[in-house]
């Protein structure tokens, strides 16, 4: 099959995706592995997307959050922003269950069903954030290692994630899932682990027996005005937080999606991830929120200091701050591995989405086709190379003035993807008119609750956050160029992508509702997941070892 011709795209056609090619050489050999392959297991992806999920955000970047707003908006918009990952979650449970082809990424779902130029911008977009993710976490590990003081340079450290991160990538499909797997579940019991000692704490249980309560949601209170003093403070303190909340979360539902192409028994396997994907997010996230608020106070030194230094590791993390305030010596050495390791598993994580990004482009026409070479065990070699080496702007941080720039790269990011969750309701509406024309919407083979009035939720929260992200700038006295840049230079990002596009190739403004394409691939998938049916389990037991896995 070839590229999407110019023609199939001024006609409102969405392009197919390319991916089962057989490039050949001069005497006819095949010369490359033909495409990707099912290499991921159930278990694998059922903690792949929550393991991109749990990242230094969690663990460090609360203590910002809880500084400037307070513990109240800290729980809150963690739980507004759960709600929201819930429906952006669902929406692409649903397209991706639906159509789970080979090489099938996010931005080609909005393409198929919008119009190929906002898929074209959905996927640069998701590219350049993925690999700049990349960058962010390799950094945040560099630093992290840091604490123990090594006699090294922190650039020496930097270079042995990053090689660690292309060797998983690269090999197989099944070394990254596997080492996801485990980098996951360490980050889980981490995180589990954290909350309990919270609550021990809360009741009095630790070494001086000094049972915190609600103690500091009290003295010195639930909310830090923000900006301004009042009601208008707590209000823009809570608004603040959910801002900030965003780059936890963000792109943590595009995994599941992402490796579907790849996953084992996909319509089995993708519902059961994405029903299972909220209740650890709102265990883990809201449950944790919850612990940093009532064990450390939002004005505690020791954490305002680590916040002011930009410090990335143990010594700016607010549960290690808690840790040190009850008198237990030692703990904070095991939280900073758990701290690295989510920082180095998040960056294994968008080095492979990035790089099934590129594939999915390039399987569209859209990127260059070498992008589409794979090794002997399916894994697109080229685009994991090409994805890897913008993580190579983590050396930048070992100089100041790189660290700024980085501070905007990481900004940069969380923006983008809050255009593309709007992107993501848009797509799934026109996905919903496309069945309901051909009176195909009853026969979905996964559906979600609440829907589309949760997908109008999110597309309209998210357009608020996204438009008002750098409202602080515009305050008396706070208005920086640099500042105004990192908040708003993505609209002028996605915009030249998406007009470039359109009018190289001069594609409709949206594709009919009628000529959405809901069947290439379709037969195929019907086929191979014919008798991919799960099955209640039998026992309690059985009950449990599903949930977790």
């Amino acid at each position: 099959m070839s590229p999407p011709s110019v023609k199939s795209m001024e006609e409102g056609r969405a392009p197919s995706v390319q991916y089962d090619y057989e490039p050949k050489t001069m005497e006819g050999e095949v010369e490359e592995h033909i495409g990707t392959v099912r290499g991921l297991s159930s278990r694998q992806l059922q903690l792949l997307a929550i393991g991109g999920c749990i990242g230094t955000g969690l663990f460090v970047g609360t203590s910002t959050v809880l500084t400037q707003t307070g513990p109240a908006p800290l729980l809150m918009s963690y739980i507004v922003m759960a709600s929201i990952v819930w429906f952006v979650m669902n929406v692409l449970g649903e397209m991706t269950t639906y159509l789970p082809i080979r090489g099938v990424s996010v931005p080609y779902l909005i393409g198929r069903f919008t119009e190929p130029s906002i898929g074209f911008a959905a996927g640069y977009n998701y590219w350049y954030s993925f690999a700049m993710l990349l960058a962010s976490e390799v950094t945040a590990s560099g630093m992290i290692i840091e604490y123990w003081n090594p006699p090294v340079s922190v650039g020496l450290w930097i270079a042995i994630v990053l090689v660690v991160i292309l060797l998983l990538n690269v090999i197989a499909v099944e070394w990254y899932g596997e080492s996801e797997f485990w980098f996951a579940g360490l980050k889980i019991l981490a995180i589990i682990g954290l909350i309990i000692l919270g609550i021990v704490l809360f009741f009095g249980g630790g070494p001086k027996h000094d049972r915190l309560g609600f103690r500091y949601w009290q003295d010195p209170g639930a909310f830090n005005p923000y900006l301004v003093g009042g009601n208008t403070g707590k209000f823009l303190g809570f608004w603040t937080a959910l801002i900030k909340s965003g780059f936890s979360f963000i792109f943590s539902p595009e995994l599941i999606t992402t490796a579907a192409g790849e996953v084992e028994a996909p319509r089995r396997n993708i519902p059961k991830a994405t029903k299972r994907f909220i209740y650890r997010v709102f265990t883990f996230y809201i449950l944790g929120s919850l612990v940093i608020g009532v064990t450390v106070a939002y004005n505690d030194p020791t954490m305002l200091a680590g916040v002011e230094s930009g410090g990335s590791g143990a010594g700016s993390s607010p549960f290690v701050v808690a840790i040190q305030n009850a008198g237990i010596g030692g703990l904070n050495h095991v939280v900073n591995a758990a701290i690295l390791i989510s920082a180095w598993s998040s960056g294994n994580a968008w080095c492979y989405a990035g790089s099934r990004t590129l594939y999915s482009l390039a399987g569209e026409g859209q990127a260059p086709k070498i992008f589409l070479r794979t090794n002997r065990n399916g894994v697109p070699y080229v685009a994991v190379i090409a994805t890897w080496l913008i993580g190579l702007l983590s050396f930048l941080n070992l100089s100041s003035s790189g660290q700024t720039v980085f501070y905007w790269f990481t900004n940069i990011t969380t923006v983008g993807g809050f255009i593309n969750w709007v992107l993501i309701g848009m797509a799934y509406l026109r996905f919903r008119k496309a069945l309901k024309f051909h009176g195909m919407l009853d026969m979905l083979p996964f559906k979600t609750p609440l829907q589309p009035y949760g997908t109008y939720y999110v597309m309209f929260v998210i357009s608020i956050l996204t438009l008002t992200n750098g409202y602080a700038v515009f305050f008396p006295g706070r208005f920086t160029a640099s500042d105004f840049l990192v908040s708003y230079i993505v609209f002028a990002i996605f915009l030249a992508l998406y007009a470039g596009h359109k009018i190289w190739y001069r594609t409709p403004w949206m594709t009919k509702v009628s000529e959405v394409d809901l069947f290439s691939g379709k037969d195929e998938i019907d086929r191979l997941c014919e008798n991919d049916l799960d099955r209640e389990p039998r026992n309690w037991l059985e009950r449990v070892w599903w949930w977790i896995f």
